[in-house]
């Protein structure tokens, strides 16, 4: 890893799909069954903080409603250059993510 690249901790991220999975009483072998996935893999991100593919990363936080900003941008990071930042990095994953959908139209 370069000493630029910023390597995620998805522990946080992992308890807050827990945590809106069973605010709807959901089980995890439920998700699991609705994101094309196991319950193992659930159970992975929500306990062990697994690194989830982009694709699954997208379907789990707007299946639950995630605010991933909290995750992501410290408080202290809030400013107005990191604001802009951050609107850049949103646009891009909206790009990223058009595109799959153009380029592999019969997949979720």
């Amino acid at each position: 890893m370069n000493q630029d690249e910023i390597r995620f901790d998805f522990h946080g991220l992992g308890l807050a799909i827990k945590q809106a999975r069973e605010e709807r009483g959901w089980t995890q072998a439920y998700v699991a069954e609705l994101v094309g996935k196991t319950d193992r893999t659930i159970m992975n991100i929500e306990n062990k903080g697994q690194h989830p593919s982009f694709n699954l990363f997208f379907k789990l936080v707007t299946m639950f409603d995630i605010s991933v900003d909290q995750f992501f941008y410290r408080e202290e990071q809030r400013d107005e250059h990191s604001c802009r930042k951050h609107i850049m990095l949103v646009s891009n994953v909206i790009y990223i993510a058009e595109t799959m959908k153009q380029t592999y139209p019969n997949r979720n």
